[in-house]
């Protein structure tokens, strides 16, 4: 089975109206990303993925501080009535500010809805994640069993602070909460490095690699040394729709190696890079995997509590999107 970890919930119900599609142009290199997105733009996306894990950010304005456009007022009901839509296939997360103070009010709000994780971007948010409101709130997901996928690493947006995102702030949350399930987006990129020595440390700390293969150099190099440090098994697949699909995600991660032909620098083993596109993302993160998708609940050697989770909400009428 193939679980894509990092995918942004589409902006649009319908068909964007031309008046409403926006472009960014700070996400890739190669070519401009549609931020404005249907429902079904979605699904053909992420046709690869059997399952998809799906979330915006909480920001009073999304379109300037994440670069995608939604009501963030819907930040949370869009998501949850996305992933009804399709609840076979698609898990939200959430996404609270921890210095809000109806922070647990909202995250209790949203796991009625069915969100069974939750989705943060300090640097986004404005928020330092070592800041007591934002321990608080680590402590209560830990409790309740809501792993947490943080934004790490760079980002084009000016105002975001890079010092928020620093992968070695996320040793520091594993170090206070052990049994915390986190997922540290992006392989913390350009730090692969630092992401690598913090995931190999901690049990319930993993990484995910979405958008790292846009970068082929960054790429090589972050799998390279998880391959070195023993920790492979603890990458998840992502593709960080609509910046990618989740298509180009996994042909981005077979074709890591293109780039050493006629050196003798080291390859990235095919094996290991299969063992990522198939990694049991679910159970790693103690998620319960959909009724219509297979069985109940999803395992893994690595992951070590109970699951957790709460049934998907019903079907509602519109959504609004990003990271």
């Amino acid at each position: 089975m193939i679980v894509d970890v990092h995918a942004h919930t589409p902006t649009h119900r319908d068909a964007v109206p031309p008046e409403e599609r926006r472009v960014f142009s700070g996400w890739r290199t190669d070519r401009p990303v549609v931020t404005t997105n249907s429902w079904a733009d979605y699904a053909e996306s992420m046709a690869a993925a059997d399952i998809s894990i799906v979330f915006n950010i909480a920001v009073p304005d999304p379109l300037e501080a994440t670069g995608m456009p939604y009501p963030p007022e819907r930040t949370n009901d869009a998501t949850a009535d996305f992933v009804a839509a399709d609840p076979g296939r698609r898990i939200g997360f959430m996404s609270v500010n921890p210095l809000a103070p109806d922070v647990f009010e909202e995250a209790e709000r949203c796991r009625e809805l069915g969100l069974v994780g939750v989705k943060l971007g300090p640097n986004y948010q404005n928020f330092d994640p070592l800041c007591e409101p934002a321990l608080a709130f680590y402590a209560w997901c830990e409790r309740l069993g809501l792993p947490i996928l943080f934004h790490q690493g760079a980002s084009p947006i000016r105002a975001a602070p890079l010092r928020y995102t620093y992968p070695l702030v996320t040793d520091e949350i594993a170090l206070r909460f052990p049994e915390l399930r986190i997922v540290m987006a992006h392989m913390g990129h350009p730090w692969g490095k630092e992401t690598v020595v913090t995931i190999r440390k901690h049990p319930h700390v993993y990484a995910d690699v979405s958008s790292i293969y846009l970068r082929p150099w960054v790429c090589y190099e972050s799998l390279l040394a998880a391959v070195e440090w023993g920790c492979t098994h603890k990458l998840l697949l992502g593709s960080d729709f609509p910046i990618a699909t989740t298509a180009e995600a996994i042909a981005g991660l077979r074709g890591v190696n293109r780039i050493l032909h006629g050196t003798a620098l080291p390859r990235v083993p095919e094996e290991l890079i299969e063992q990522i596109i198939h990694a049991d993302a679910l159970g790693a993160l103690g998620l319960p995997r959909p009724a219509t998708a297979g069985t109940e609940t999803a395992g893994t050697e690595t992951a070590g509590t109970e699951t957790a989770g709460t049934e998907t909400a019903g079907a509602a009428e519109s959504a609004g999107g990003q990271s």
